[in-house]
């Protein structure tokens, strides 16, 4: 067992590419490992703007000797008559490497077959490495890819060098004319010289030496640590404290080998741009950080991190100062553009802006939107109709902004600014940044039910549109993002506890296409289906047995609050002994009933008592569940579905359904129909296992 350390030196790569490339050297060697049978320990990976590092401990020394069983022709075809080997049985050993004498006879679902045993001794882990290791380079994906001279390797940025050890020795390969050695290089830099490493440790140690922080988690930290000093060297104890955004920490993390931080200022005539306007300015064009007060208001001050230690931090800070107040100029330019013409009048300008080629502009999205938007509010609530259609029709005016133009992630933002520098309703311009969200998984849901209307309305008119025109997810392929807006629709719905038909809504969308686009019936169901996947998928990767999630929609999926209710009940349930054994029954009631449709039961057939009091206890079941089931207080009606155990019980011990009496037979049947009938009110119980 020893530990084999590889990395590929790099000219600087994106720092967007870093965590991905990381992640599929840990999977990649891991699953390569598993298919030579290399037993290993740990894997860990590292790397900074310049490099990617795998470290594998306790990597098996050479593969197991291994026992190979081919399956062969079949025996009949292997030997005639006389039990002579035919051309069949010598071809499939010669091909084998055994002599025809070796072959074995087994047996199979097929029938009797010839297997050849091969003898494969396994080959040194060293042996293979080079392979391996050549395979993880030329495989690894990238957002974008190069070439350099005449390489022939696509790779994110040319390769520079190469260290590959295990064991302590140098694991011998060449790429595109790098070859591997025992050295690695320090810091562009501040120490930009090659040095030769001996194991993981040691490579960790003699990089920080030479001005390179390889650990990722480390290394972020640290620039937390830079930020935060900055702005205490600069602000002293005024209570300023940077925003310390994820997105930002995780890009300025992998933009550095050695972070260090410096705080600099801005003209206070910038505050006057809308917070998220500032901040995304300074996040997205420089990768600074902004900060604030003890009550969260932004000031004139930013966090720059340097990839080099910094000696005289007011000349640097004066740098950065120069570069941002021309950012900033520009943003305070288009903003004062944008204000010279309202939101509303903007909107005619949709109609220079297409949506989708063969669904039309974005005017006429908007004008679908409004209309879907007062559908839905009518439904939920129509005291706010009228400021529903109004921030949907705004909703993508800031589409046409120079502000939205330069910075795209402002779309929504901008549009609740300017609403209400407009003298819009509060109500309205909330809606209009609400409508966006959520932007991302995780990410927040809209606060108020004018915004999740807006944003129900805006994603099923996407959804619908792009299903009728044939524009569906494929594998990687989702041009318009289907998943994530179904997804968020879907978010909306369970995250405001809303109650409506999602088929109706599809309906009421696919009306807003009349005269636009042919919407056949089928993308109703197939629109459905999708988003019911999407549903089961959330829910499960949520931690949701599945189980349980398909006993539910496999019988309704249409309210997702009502899909949840039921959830929730089965999920509380499935733990009482009792339910487990009324599950298994009602598996056995469902194979037994799936022709029959009927559930009239004529009580002069009733014959056993086991049956009378199955079909009494059922007529009581009914009675105290059909209130329950219709307020949706499905906990309390399967509690009370649970009195059937018994006699179900009972009936399958005692009764014969299938009775040599049609009549009686059929009776039979139509009780346990109407028993089945009322369970799959709540959900399929028969796909449940033992909880």
């Amino acid at each position: 067992m020893s530990e084999l350390l590889f990395e590929i030196g790099t000219e600087e790569i994106p720092a967007g590419y870093i965590r991905p490339a990381l992640r599929f050297l840990e999977t990649a060697s891991a699953a390569r490992f598993k298919e030579l049978e290399l037993r290993h320990g740990r894997l860990t990976t590292v790397g900074t703007p310049r490099r990617l590092t795998l470290v594998v401990e306790d990597l098996q020394d050479r593969q197991p000797d291994r026992c190979l069983e081919h399956i062969g022709p079949p025996k009949k075809a292997g030997f005639d008559a006389e039990g002579n080997p035919t051309k069949a049985a010598m071809g499939f050993a010669r091909s084998r490497g055994v002599d025809v004498s070796d072959l074995q006879v087994v047996t199979t679902d097929k029938g009797e077959y010839l297997m050849a045993v091969e003898e494969v001794r396994g080959r040194g882990t060293g042996e293979l490495l080079p392979g391996i290791l050549a395979d993880l380079v030329r495989e690894m994906p990238f957002p974008k890819s190069m070439r350099w001279g005449d390489s022939t390797l696509a790779f994110a940025r040319p390769i520079q060098w190469l260290l590959a050890l295990y064991g302590g020795k140098v694991v011998e390969l060449e790429i595109e004319d790098v070859k591997s050695g025992n050295s690695t290089r320090g810091h562009r830099f501040m120490a930009p010289e090659s040095f030769p490493v001996a194991d993981f440790a040691d490579y960790v140690v003699r990089l920080g030496e030479h001005s390179v922080i390889v650990d990722p988690n480390q290394r972020r930290q640290m620039v937390i640590q830079e930020v935060e000093e900055a702005v205490r060297r600069r602000a002293g104890q005024s209570g300023a404290r940077p925003v310390l955004h994820e997105g930002l920490l995780d890009t300025v993390t992998n933009l550095v080998e050695l972070p260090s931080g410096v705080c600099g200022t801005f003209d206070e005539k910038f505050l006057e741009l809308p917070d998220e306007a500032l901040i995304t300015s300074m996040r997205e064009h420089q990768k600074y950080f902004s900060v604030v007060d003890g009550d969260g208001n932004l000031l004139p001050l930013f966090v720059a991190v340097n990839n080099t230690r910094i000696e005289d931090t007011e000349l640097a800070a004066s740098g950065h100062e120069r570069v941002l107040r021309a950012r900033l100029e520009d943003g305070l330019f288009f903003f004062h553009e944008d204000r010279k013409q309202r939101l509303a009048d903007r909107l005619e300008d949709l109609e220079g802006i297409i949506f989708q080629a063969r669904l039309g502009t974005m005017a006429a999205k908007s004008r679908r939107i409004a209309e879907l938007a007062a559908e839905l509010a009518e439904r939920l609530k129509p005291g706010i109709k009228d400021l529903v259609v109004r921030a949907a029709l705004l909703a993508k005016a800031d589409l046409l902004t120079e502000m939205v133009g330069e910075f795209p992630s402002l779309q929504g933002i901008m549009g609740r600014e300017y609403a209400l520098l407009d003298g819009e309703p509060e109500a309205v311009a909330v809606a209009i940044y609400e409508h966006y969200l959520p932007v991302r998984a995780g990410d927040a849901l809209p606060q108020t039910l004018a915004g999740a209307i807006v944003g129900l309305a805006d994603r099923m008119d996407t959804l619908v549109g792009c299903f009728a025109i044939g524009e569906k997810p494929t594998g990687t392929k989702d041009s318009f993002g289907l998943r994530r807006q179904a997804i968020g629709l879907i978010n909306i719905i369970r995250g405001l506890n809303l109650s409506l038909s999602l088929r109706e809504l599809i309906t009421a969308a696919m009306a807003g296409y009349r005269g636009v686009v042919d919407v056949a019936d089928g993308v109703r169901q197939e629109l459905l289906d999708f988003i019911r996947l999407r549903f089961a998928n959330e829910l499960t990767a949520g931690g949701v047995a599945q189980d349980v999630v398909e006993a539910v929609i496999s019988v309704a999926f249409d309210d997702i609050t009502d899909c949840m209710a039921r959830i929730r009940a089965l999920e509380d349930i499935r733990r009482q002994e009792k339910f487990a054994v009324l599950a298994g029954s009602f598996k056995r009631i469902r194979n037994i009933t799936r022709e029959n449709t009927s559930t009239a039961v004529d009580t002069g057939l009733l014959r056993e008592d086991a049956e009378k009091a199955l079909y009494e206890t059922l007529a009581r079941v009914r009675e105290q569940a059909e209130p329950l089931l219709e307020a949706r207080d499905y906990g309390r009606a399967l509690e009370v579905m649970l009195q059937m155990k018994e006699p179900v019980d009972l009936f399958f011990d005692q009764v014969m359904v299938m009775d040599e009496d049609a009549g009686v037979r059929a009776n039979r049947l139509n009780l346990l129909t109407a028993l089945g009938r009322l369970v799959l009110r709540v959900g399929d119980i028969s796909r449940m296992h033992r909880g």
